[in-house]
């Protein structure tokens, strides 16, 4: 193939309009309508069709400037229709309103009942069932098969009849003058809505759709470790299609609801030990209630405030791996408020042991009236 610029008559810093404008010329210089002498016309408009969808496209383009043919799925060596999938098709869409201009049967059929709608639903879950998944029951409305058409939309005793606008085809073909000369544009047909098939007698229950809308209830597998703002898809659960087509997804989006003693830091669970300043300074031992059960902890003696311990293996599930996350232990040490007159003179015979300062003698206020009577 020649050089997509050279073909389109531009530049190479040539904008985007000038390439449309330039295209439009071309074609209809180049159209086979135009030339019914020469056999390489249909070959050429072609070639013009595929440098103008590589050049008006800004990624294609810049793919092309640097690699050339070859950075662009190399179109010359194949059909332009493998270069973009949908072929051809679309430029003909764009400028002549349908299908390619050279006639030809349409290589698609009928398009077949559409998919039914995706849907979507929010599911609260207990901060634990996060952690460790759990089955949830979800239930919505949304539209269901018709079980007395058995999805078809026809009445009892009937079925869909092959349209005889499209004869089944789905499309109808239509012809129309342009600049560039005869056009034949294909559509879907208006009467089957493309289906190839109408419903001469329709269901009763249904009307002719093929589903219903009515209440229904899945059992949601949800696993662990899955966290707030995740979205579980579940395939074909969504609404059912008109007239029998595949059912759309169902997309369950997950809410979690907070925990009382620990909080999520990713695969990792955190939560606070509230001991007394005896505690830290003596050690003791407790029963930490982790998500797992109760569990002898031990808090050796020195502790700090805000020390961390980690207990490994005691977090979250990972989702797409083995093993779990670990439990953070972060130590609070609680400075008490209302101590006894005993409690107060034991910490400061404590303070002045260590050679510390601490507050007047008096303990305060108070304390000087309290003893002033006492």
């Amino acid at each position: 193939m020649s050089d997509y610029y050279e073909l389109l008559g531009v530049s190479r810093t040539a904008s985007g309009e000038e390439i449309k404008k330039a295209y439009r010329r071309r074609a209809r210089e180049l159209h086979p309508d135009a030339n019914p002498d020469d056999p390489t016309a249909e070959e050429k408009f072609k070639e013009l069709a595929v440098a103008y969808q590589v050049l008006s496209n800004d990624d294609q383009r810049a793919r092309y400037d640097r690699f050339g043919e070859a950075g662009v799925g190399g179109a010359s060596g194949g059909s332009s229709d493998d270069l973009f999938g949908g072929g051809l098709g679309d430029i003909f869409d764009a400028f002549f309103g349908g299908s390619s201009p050279f006639g030809g049967a349409s290589r698609s059929g009928p398009s077949g009942p559409p998919r039914g709608q995706d849907m979507e639903v929010v599911i609260d879950l207990d901060f634990v069932q996060a952690v460790f998944g759990a089955e949830v029951p979800v239930t919505l409305k949304l539209p269901q098969r018709c079980d007395d058409c058995e999805g078809t939309g026809a009445g009892s005793g009937t079925r869909p009849v092959t349209c005889s606008d499209c004869n089944g085809a789905g499309q109808v073909r239509r012809v129309r003058q342009s600049v560039l000369g005869q056009m034949v544009t294909t559509a879907a047909c208006p009467r089957c809505s493309g289906l190839g098939e109408v419903i001469a007698t329709p269901c009763a229950t249904c009307r002719g759709e093929g589903r219903v809308t009515s209440e229904r209830t899945y059992q949601v597998d949800v696993p662990a470790g899955v966290d707030a703002g995740a979205t579980l898809r579940l395939s074909q659960r969504g609404a059912a299609g008109p007239r029998g087509g595949a059912a759309g997804d169902l997309y369950v989006h997950i809410r979690v609801r907070a925990h009382e003693r620990y909080e999520r830091d990713g695969h990792d669970l955190v939560t606070r030990v509230p001991i007394s300043i005896a505690q830290a300074s003596l050690g003791t031992e407790l029963v930490l209630a982790t998500l797992d059960g109760d569990e002898e902890f031990s808090i050796p003696a020195g502790t700090q405030p805000g020390h961390t311990f980690v207990l490994r293996g005691r977090g979250v599930p990972r989702l797409r791996g083995r093993g779990r996350g670990d439990l953070h232990v972060i130590v609070d040490v609680s400075i008490p408020t209302d101590l006894t007159d005993a409690e107060e003179q034991l910490l400061r015979s404590f303070a002045e042991g260590r050679g510390e300062s601490t507050g007047t003698s008096g303990g305060g206020l108070f304390s000087r009236i309290k003893s002033a009577f006492s």
